[in-house]
């Protein structure tokens, strides 16, 4: 049976691309499927869940944990690397820890590590 994996991030809409000039909502788009397609070569089965920066994306990760208890939940650098979004990203490690206690949590530096990202922790 493979191991599950729930990749975290912000959907291309809640992106401020100011921020990340390199980046467009056509690359971000093409890197979230590539993401997807290197973990599922690699074995796993992986989904994303895409929230935007609000209120509800506490809502959106706990809906996307109950649905398929993951066995690695990896949070993206996009969430964790923006100072103005560390808020965010300390309720989304509280998130995981309270709704999936048994999935181990992992991080990526670009969307490029994340097989080994996942790999560390299965």
């Amino acid at each position: 049976m493979s191991k599950k994996v729930l990749l975290v991030g912000l959907r291309s809409a809640s992106v401020d691309f100011a921020k990340w000039p390199q980046l467009s909502v056509e690359k971000l788009e093409a890197a979230f499927q590539e993401v997807l397609a290197d973990l599922r070569a690699a074995g796993f089965e992986a989904e994303w869940c895409l929230t935007d920066t609000g209120e509800t994306a506490e809502r959106q990760l706990v809906e996307a944990l109950t649905e398929n208890t993951p066995d690695v939940v990896l949070i993206g650098a996009g969430v964790r690397t923006d100072p103005d979004l560390f808020l965010l990203f300390e309720r989304m490690v509280n998130v995981v820890h309270r709704e999936a206690p048994s999935s181990r949590i992992a991080f990526n530096t670009l969307p490029f590590d994340s097989v080994e990202a996942v790999r560390r922790w299965v």
